[in-house]
């Protein structure tokens, strides 16, 4: 039986979804844009842009849930949680546009050694698709490795950086140092989403093994 709530839970699913989309397009192409040399900040821009419109849709419509329709406990973290992923989302946008204003500001980086970037933006772009599919799928066990992934970008981060301020190509090394910083922040946010799914799906931001296993599809 379909209830009152559900027409705006469907709208909100697919807000949340269509967000999703154009936040793995926006850091995909910032990243990518940096190290091939092209410019694409204002397409980036104007993607975080509606990022952070439908941020503020999904904040209205929330809202509008609360007020009308009093939701149970299930529905009130999934949309509890929704508001919170969708600043996530913002989060994103906003880090994709930094990164294409340091490709702007810094111009050609070819001479530059780019190999510890290459490895970190490899797993930040697998780690937003898999935050994107966990939440869509609510799949407690993808939402976890996301926190493993997040460790691998903070020892490149935490490795590389005295190695820069010892380098001598200053141009490189601040260049390099502000990547690493975004794509690091970036993992924060995604590790941050993953904790708002396990709330959605267990009520536990960090819930234990045990319920985890509990709320695990196909156990």
């Amino acid at each position: 039986m379909t209830r009152l709530i559900d027409p705006s839970l469907q709208k909100l699913s697919f807000i949340m979804a269509e967000m999703g989309d154009m936040v793995i397009e926006s850091v995909s192409l910032a990243i990518d844009s940096y190290l091939d040399g092209t410019n694409t900040m204002d397409k980036v821009l104007s993607l975080s842009d509606s990022i952070r419109s439908k941020y503020y849709e999904v904040e209205d419509l929330t809202f509008d849930m609360l007020l009308k329709y009093q939701p149970v406990a299930d529905d009130f973290r999934l949309i509890r949680s929704s508001t919170e992923i969708s600043y996530a989302f913002s989060r994103f946008g906003r880090y994709a546009y930094d990164i294409t204003q340091v490709r702007d500001l810094f111009g050609d980086v070819s001479e530059c050694t780019n190999a510890s970037l290459v490895e970190s933006t490899k797993k930040v772009k697998h780690m937003i698709k898999e935050a994107v599919m966990s939440f869509a799928e609510l799949d407690v066990r993808k939402a976890i490795k996301i926190r493993e992934d997040e460790k691998v970008i903070d020892r490149i981060y935490k490795e590389r950086l005295p190695k820069l301020i010892e380098s001598n190509n200053t141009k490189c090394a601040l260049a390099e140092a502000l990547l690493l910083r975004y794509l690091e922040r970036i993992g924060d946010h995604a590790v941050f989403m993953s904790d708002a799914i396990n709330y959605i799906v267990t009520g536990k931001h960090r819930p234990s093994e045990e319920r985890i296993a509990s709320h695990t599809k196909n156990q």
